[in-house]
């Protein structure tokens, strides 16, 4: 807007909305809408959610007569023969009548009790009079003088119109196509609406010319667009997925094939084309702002929001199909599929470059990495051919080192959990597939290259053993943070169990100090389902001996000089669990006492100390096996006393506990798994639920929520409920035979070389391979009301960044999928304005525990990011939290 009065007309327009009478819809005052404001920042700033909230509570006619004013016009301008020209029919009134939309839709979206008037306004069928009526009704007027003329009363004066949302929806479409607005100009006489893929890649090999305006256009329609689809924000996440949200669903269900591809292939090339690492001026992203990274967001968020959408079950047949998850599931062309991955690989690069560049901070930062990360799920799920190319072609281990970077990278920051989880989740869809596992046997060159947060130390292996080796990181040093996703973690080590060969030492002794951790009395005492996790990586142990003895000796060796810790596993009791507690906690009082000892005298504390160990102080380095039996004398074993933790603990303090926190609480009390009675079985009268084209909803079992036991106290009759399931036949099958192999003839173990050597040339006998088992996600109504709610938190947190100095679409608002808790304003600086956005599950988190994730509890959280809040100055930084 250009004067400073011809904003305070704007403003004294948007007060007369709200007083007690009622403008007509032909008054002139309506133009002032989309005549006045100069900017999308006039509009928001003006346009203040206390005024959109009190004409919508004081007087909602003038509200519904802004929205079907602002609506009509929009439309006409689309039919006019002459848009875009700048007198007849200007740009202008179409923008400010798009950013109008998009900031009042949020706080009609807010409001429960407009739900049935939204439903009858924006999606009921409508009439209006035809242009055989009105002229039918002018004849009989012209005529009334004149009886022998009869009025065209066979001509309805009225006909049935898309409901106001469809055709809005329409609109936008045809705008994101329309000629000298979006797409270059079509000469006269042709279609000004041309159903082009705005970039080259997937279904284009014609590049079109744009231009700035074009895309800041597309971005504006897109925005809108999203705004349409963000009633999900205002939904609770185990109702989002059975409701649905009716924008989504029309667009999803389009029948028109030319205009789904369309869409689907413009928003997917112009998101995978974005190189932010074109040659630039270092810091130019400080001085200069490029608006094409906005659109880049938009088009993938939008692209999301469409093909992660289950269409609602309409209860009386299969649920309409997601015309463009279908036709992401139907590419095949490998130069498709080429496309895809660079692209992909490409925007997942950038951050581990910038932040290793020899300038930091010299090179923007991308936002949208955990969409990316998101979009290529989605493409594995909906998508076989997809899945086995990247297989096929090696390039799932750059993906799998991507995934594990942002895990790694962020897995004690409380604002990315949920980002990591869906990390996790990537990594099981892909473990499924039997050459994925035959794959990380290739060996891993240049780990020397990676960043510090995901450099193994002394690596030298494959592909397989970085994956164990990064996972049991993730066990072992999130802080309990992960604790939901444990079983998932140990599903991913059972899907490729089978296949691994050549373990190294290293991750072969980190999987037996798990299994040291997990079978420790304080452990199994802790909760009542922790032993299932343990029976997880029990049957990943089983895998890799029964189909992978001869290649695994490093693995048979250290399982054989656990043997005594097996054996005590075989003989567990209440008692004698109790008994090992009580003597760590002895223990642990006299070390107290030593060092107390030691204090007093201002001593050294001696090295050599006895100390029980967490999970997070074991060992890291490349050294011998240092689970073993406690008799090992090896000079390079150090053997870590069982874990412990406090007698028979309540819920509560299972809820803080950490793998990585103290002695009494070294092993997770929330790790969960799988029951083997429940493998492969669904719940009687649990209905079946699936996502359209998705390939990983295979199998589920049900897991207990979250201190789901106020109180537990272990008994006899819960171990033998469990004990006699865990499998622990092979592995003891396998100590009987190899262990009097392993020992000298005069009672002392053999070298480990000698040892390696006989592990290869003996036959073990009693074991019998059992069928491979596959452990998947399952998507439930619960899981994609987390899955959404990540998805919005994203986008959420995305606009947050976008608005910079104009409020938020959706800033300020009762938001229900996510709850935002706003802080205090960060001081800002050059490379980092203020603010930021985090999402955290809360409740769902709990509830997530009885999804059919193999165990897996799933919360739903959106990395942080920064960006200023409000117009009014206030910065928002949200914790996102599930109601």
């Amino acid at each position: 807007m250009g004067a400073s009065d011809s904003k305070l007309s704007f403003k004294q327009g948007i007060f007369r909305l709200s007083e007690p009478k009622q403008i007509p819809a032909d008054d002139a005052y309506w133009t002032g809408f989309w005549e006045l404001p100069e900017s999308a920042e006039d509009i928001f700033s003006l346009f203040s959610p206390a005024d959109i909230r009190r004409t919508r509570d004081v007087n909602l006619p003038n509200l519904e007569t802004l929205i079907l004013a602002v609506t009509s016009r929009l439309c006409i301008l689309r039919n006019h023969p002459s848009f875009p020209d700048p007198d007849l029919a200007p740009e202008r009134d179409a923008l400010n009548c798009i950013r109008v939309l998009t900031r009042l839709l949020p706080f009609l979206y807010e409001a429960d009790h407009l739900e049935g008037w939204e439903d009858q306004f924006f999606w009921a069928a409508r009439r209006k009079r035809s242009r055989r009526g009105q002229l039918a009704r002018t004849e009989v007027i012209f005529d009334e003088a004149d009886p022998d003329i009869t009025p065209v009363d066979a001509q309805p004066e009225f006909e049935q119109v898309k409901p106001l949302a469809e055709e809005l929806i329409d609109t936008l479409i045809d705008l994101l196509f329309f000629s000298d607005f979006t797409l270059p100009k079509v000469p006269a006489g042709k279609s000004k609406v041309t159903y082009a893929i705005w970039q080259t890649g997937v279904g284009c090999n014609t590049p079109i010319a744009s231009t700035k305006e074009f895309e800041s256009n597309r971005a504006e329609i897109l925005r809108l667009l999203l705004t349409l689809a963000s009633k999900s924000m205002y939904m609770s996440a185990n109702v989002l997925p059975v409701k649905g949200v009716k924008a989504i669903t029309y667009m999803a269900t389009c029948p028109d094939k030319q205009v789904v591809l369309s869409v689907l292939c413009s928003l997917l090339n112009t998101t995978l084309k974005y190189n932010p690492a074109t040659w630039r001026v270092p810091y130019d992203h400080v001085v200069f702002k490029d608006s094409k990274p906005i659109l880049v967001s938009y088009c993938l968020q939008l692209l999301l929001a469409l093909v992660l959408y289950p269409i609602p079950e309409p209860g009386n047949g299969p649920p309409p199909k997601n015309f463009f998850r279908h036709f992401l599931g139907r590419l095949h062309r490998p130069q498709d599929f080429q496309f895809l991955v660079d692209g992909m690989t490409r925007i997942l690069n950038q951050p581990l470059q910038a932040t290793s560049s020899y300038l930091p901070g010299s090179q923007r930062s991308l936002t949208w990495a955990p969409e990316m990360i998101m979009l290529f799920w989605e493409a594995l799920q909906c998508n076989k051919r997809f899945r086995s190319f990247i297989i096929d072609t090696d390039r799932a281990h750059d993906f799998t080192v991507l995934v594990l970077f942002y895990a790694m990278d962020q897995r004690n920051d409380p604002t990315k959990q949920g980002l990591i989880r869906m990390c996790i989740f990537v990594l099981q869809t892909m473990s499924v597939e039997p050459n994925f596992g035959k794959s990380l046997n290739k060996t891993f060159e240049g780990q020397e290259s990676l960043p510090a947060s995901i450099r193994v130390a002394n690596f030298h292996g494959t592909y397989a053993d970085y994956l164990i080796t990064s996972i049991y990181t993730l066990l072992t040093t999130s802080k309990g943070k992960l604790d939901a996703i444990y079983p998932a973690l140990l599903a991913i080590i059972n899907n490729i169990a089978a296949y691994i060969q050549n373990l190294g030492r290293a991750p072969s002794s980190k999987l037996l100090q798990l299994f040291a951790s997990m079978s420790s009395p304080s452990f199994l005492f802790a909760n009542e389902s922790n032993h299932t996790l343990l029976q997880s990586l029990l049957e990943a142990l089983n895998a890799m001996i029964e189909h992978q003895y001869q290649n695994n000796p490093n693995l048979i060796y250290a399982i054989v000089r656990s043997q005594k810790r097996f054996q005590a596993l075989r003989n567990f009791t209440l008692e004698s669990g109790q008994e090992e507690i009580e003597r760590q906690n002895q223990l642990k009082k006299e070390q107290g006492s030593e060092l107390r000892r030691a204090d007093s005298i201002d001593s050294l504390r001696s090295p050599t100390l006895p100390r029980t160990p967490t999970l997070a102080e074991v060992p890291e380095e490349n050294n011998a096996f240092t689970i073993g039996d406690d008799d090992d004398s090896d000079d390079d074993d150090h053997t870590p006393e069982p874990p412990r933790s406090p007698s028979l603990p309540h819920s509560g303090a299972s809820r803080s506990a950490s793998i990585a926190s103290s002695v009494d609480d070294t092993v997770p009390l929330q790790l969960r798994g799988m029951s083997e009675k429940a493998r492969g079985k669904r719940p009687v009268g649990q209905p079946a639920f699936s996502r359209q084209n998705s390939t990983t909803s295979l199998m589920s079992i049900s897991t207990p929520i979250l201190g789901g036991n106020e109180f537990f106290t272990p008994s006899t009759a819960w171990i033998e409920s469990w004990l006699p399931e865990l499998p622990l036949h092979t592995i003891l099958t396998l100590i009987s035979e190899l262990a009097p192999v392993l020992q000298n003839p005069d009672g002392t173990s053999s070298d480990t070389a000698a040892a390696l050597n006989a592990i290869r040339d003996t036959q073990v006998r009693g074991i019998d391979p059992s069928p491979i088992r596959v452990h998947l996600f399952e998507w439930s109504p619960l899981s994609l009301g987390w899955y959404e709610s990540l998805l919005w938190g994203f986008i959420f947190a995305g606009e947050m960044l976008v608005a910079k100095g104009t409020a938020g679409v959706w800033n300020n608002t009762a938001i229900r999928l996510f709850k935002v808790q706003e802080t205090a304003a960060l001081t800002p600086s050059l490379l980092a304005p203020r603010g930021a956005v985090d999402a955290v599950g809360s409740n769902l988190v709990q509830r997530i525990g009885s999804l059919n994730l193999r165990g897996a509890n799933t919360t739903t959280q959106t990395p942080q990011r920064g960006g200023a809040g409000a117009g009014s100055g206030n910065t928002a930084s949200g914790t996102v939290r599930d109601v």
